[in-house]
């Protein structure tokens, strides 16, 4: 019952992901956006779940991490839900917001329960399942959301995802009755945690308003915040964050900047595809949808298999060639035009879609091997952190390129040139930051 729990929680928050990037051209329209509070949109999501996940997984080793997942659910539930009925975009962003820190809460402790409960021998293959839920939101989410946008408005996403939250919430109630709290007792970091969470919003904020001197200003006290915060963590008896994990275990540490990177690498290629093919190509958002499925599909049907295969191959093996099909990807998307043919297009989806699958279950394996089980939690809400940041700053330097090429402008026709041109420089950016990445993936060395 973990497993089916946890599943259908890692279906829901990846699902309402992919679907709102469809949608986003609709809800510009609807709320005369520019392409910067577009991205915005998709961004604060991600920003409030940066800033609270690691905060929640500590709290989720101390106070249980059923009680975590619980209160996760009903939150991002109940957000989304409200967010159907947001009356203007600010408050919308709001709800976004707190939809972002419930989402904290269900992926910072889904994968520590399902460590808790199966042994390692079983542990790729769960964790393939689990992510194969990951994907198969994301490949759910780009056609619903597209339907669902197309016929009945983007609210009815919102809506559709405060029906699947009740749902989970429902089963988890019924069925999941045991709790897992080994660091119970311990002492939490009130105060690391105010620091953490401050640091990434001045880093976000600061990176997203660029090139503007108070926006810098704002990026370098995040990234001083962020050294602030280690240095705090290195000298406490009961960290937010061991710190020492980082410094003695090699693995762990080029697994989680392995995954930093990847995610940095991905995130903001359905975004901007999105706003391609409807935008330039001038699809409708259900034919965009269905398009943008290719990718998370392949992911879910081959993660459940490479899974299992990480049980018994290295996992830097396949994880550093899962990268490699990344950077591949990637590269012929910075050849796209406004007379691109739909068949690079798919190519490089296929190519990102089987790249992620072969990376991302090993890294998962060997992050989650690689620790005592005291530290599950943490190492949970570490690795989801890693996801979240690089999702973030995937999207931050979407942000940074538009600013500097398109600015704060209403996406229209006359604009769409700019748009290609900011689209190519952000894929040989990623491109680029991936492909160094492979270096993080070989050194984590061997785990058997």
């Amino acid at each position: 019952m973990a497993l089916v729990v946890t599943t259908m929680a890692s279906f829901l928050t990846p699902f309402m992901g992919s679907a709102i990037n469809v949608a986003l051209p609709a809800l510009g329209r609807e709320f005369s956006l520019n392409a910067l509070f577009m991205n915005w949109m998709a961004t604060i999501f991600l920003l409030a779940a940066a800033m609270s996940l690691v905060p929640l997984g500590r709290m989720a080793d101390l106070f249980g991490r059923k009680r975590l997942f619980l209160w996760g659910v009903a939150l991002y539930t109940l957000s989304s839900l409200a967010c159907s009925a947001a009356p203007d975009a600010v408050m919308l962003l709001i709800l976004r917001f707190l939809q972002g820190i419930g989402g904290a809460m269900i992926f910072g402790t889904s994968t520590a329960i399902l460590i808790s409960v199966f042994p390692r021998s079983e542990r790729g293959k769960v964790l393939g399942i689990n992510v194969a839920a990951v994907y198969t939101g994301l490949s759910a989410g780009p056609l619903i959301g597209g339907i669902l946008t197309q016929h009945l408005g983007w609210r009815s996403i919102f809506l559709l995802n405060a029906l699947l939250g009740l749902a989970v919430l429902f089963c988890t109630l019924w069925k999941l009755k045991d709790e897992w709290a080994e660091a119970r007792g311990e002492r939490f970091d009130l105060a690391g945690s105010v620091i953490y969470s401050l640091s990434l919003l001045l880093l976000m904020v600061g990176v997203s308003f660029l090139p503007s001197a108070a926006a810098g200003l704002s990026a370098v006290a995040g990234i001083a915040g962020i050294v602030v915060f280690l240095r705090w963590e290195k000298g406490n008896p009961s960290p937010l964050i061991n710190v020492s994990l980082f410094y003695q275990n090699r693995a762990f540490t080029f697994s989680n900047l392995a995954a930093l990177v990847h995610y940095c690498a991905t995130y903001a290629v359905s975004f901007l595809m999105s706003l391609y093919l409807q935008l330039i190509e001038g699809l409708s958002p259900q034919y965009a949808g269905l398009i943008l499925l290719i990718q998370p599909v392949l992911q879910a049907v081959f993660s459940p298999l490479i899974g299992r295969l990480s049980d018994r191959v290295e996992p830097r093996i396949l994880a550093s060639l899962g990268m490699a099909l990344t950077v591949c990807g990637l590269g012929l998307l910075t050849f796209i035009s406004t007379f691109s043919t739909l068949f690079p297009i798919l190519l490089s989806l296929v190519l990102l879609g089987m790249g992620f699958a072969l990376f991302s279950s090993p890294n998962v394996n060997a992050i989650m091997s690689s620790v005592d089980r005291k530290f599950l939690g943490l190492a949970s809400g570490t690795l989801a952190t890693m996801r979240i940041l690089g999702q973030m700053f995937s999207m931050g330097i979407a942000m940074l390129i538009f600013a500097l090429l398109i600015g704060k402008v209403e996406l229209s026709p006359l604009y769409y040139p700019l748009l290609l041109k900011s689209m190519t420089w952000i894929f040989f950016l990623l491109a680029l930051l991936c492909s160094l990445g492979i270096f993080a993936s070989l050194a984590r060395g061997p785990m058997r």
